[in-house]
C-alpha cells in the first residue's frame, strides 16, 4: 500500500473520530512512516490485521472530508492567505490593515 501525504493532514482534522485504534495505527504509519511489520509487532496483531485497521481508518477520513471539507477549506483558506500576502506587497496601506485585523483577533 503507497503512503498517501494527504491522510496524514486528513487525521490532523478528523483523527479524534477515529476508534482509539485506528487512529493508534494510521498515526503509527502515516506519522511515524513505520512499516506494516513493525506495527503489528508493536500493537500485538498480525501484518494483515494493521494493514485492514489502517486501510479502513483511511476509508473512513476520506469519508469525514467528503461530508464535512476542512481539508479542502483549510487549503483554500491557507491559498487565500498567501494570495492576500503575495497583494499586500503592493498595497501601502497593508501593514496598518493587518495591524488592525491582529487587533480583533486578539
Amino acid at each position: 500500500m503507497a503512503k498517501d501525504l494527504t491522510v496524514s493532514l486528513l487525521l490532523d482534522c478528523y483523527g479524534e473520530l477515529l476508534t482509539e485504534r485506528q487512529r493508534a495505527l494510521s498515526e503509527l504509519y502515516y506519522n511515524d512512516d513505520l512499516s506494516l511489520m513493525e506495527i503489528a509487532e508493536l500493537q500485538g496483531i498480525t501484518r494483515q490485521g494493521a494493514l485492514d485497521g489502517i486501510s479502513r481508518a483511511r476509508q473512513q477520513l476520506y469519508e469525514f472530508e467528503k461530508a464535512l471539507g476542512l481539508l479542502d477549506l483549510r487549503r483554500r483558506v491557507e491559498k487565500a492567505a498567501r494570495l492576500a500576502d503575495a497583494l499586500s506587497a503592493h498595497v501601502p496601506e497593508a501593514a496598518q490593515i493587518r495591524e488592525l485585523l491582529e487587533r480583533k483577533e486578539a
